[in-house]
């Protein structure tokens, strides 16, 4: 009967442990990194700092204004070939970056959420803002999407451009 009930608590102790829950724990400035990289792109596109919008600005591979070497931009043309991104110019990404300055230009902002985005590779955050444009019009829950870059950087990574545009 002794090997019956040592069977028994095993059992029981295994399936308490398997109802167990861990918990992750954020580094509370950590989770604000994504708020900031987001509020220095809206203070560089309104001084219209182009380089620094596009050290801001990329994918989780790193910033689009890191245009690489030359050695490196000759293996990604190659890889364009087969469905690659070749490298992007200096000027295209000034005329890329201006774009977006003079369509965010605005008086105001306020951040009033972020959330993590499920289902990405690599940890990505949605940074919603109210942007105050023209002296009086808000344009409300405007997303920036920042994913964390190669180098440990948050980079945003897409804008709703469109939402600004149109005001709503």
């Amino acid at each position: 009967m002794t090997g019956m009930r040592h069977w028994i608590v095993l059992i029981a102790l295994s399936t308490l442990s398997a109802c167990s829950t861990t918990q992750v724990r954020v580094n509370p400035a950590t989770a604000l990194e994504p708020q900031l990289s987001v509020e220095r792109f809206l203070q560089a596109a309104n001084a219209r700092d182009l380089d620094a919008m596009g050290r801001l600005f990329g994918t989780a591979d790193g910033p689009m204004g890191d245009t690489g070497s030359t050695l490196g931009c000759a293996f990604k043309k190659i890889g364009s070939w087969f469905g690659g991104e070749s490298c992007r110019t200096r000027q295209e990404i000034e005329l890329r970056m201006d774009a977006i300055a003079s369509i965010l230009r605005h008086q105001d902002y306020t951040v009033t959420q972020q959330q993590m985005v499920a289902g990405r590779v690599h940890p990505t955050s949605r940074v919603l803002v109210d942007l105050v444009m023209d002296g009086q019009r808000v344009v409300r829950g405007v997303p920036f999407v920042v994913v964390h870059g190669s180098g440990g950087r948050w980079l945003v990574q897409e804008i709703d451009l469109q939402r600004v545009m149109s005001g709503r």
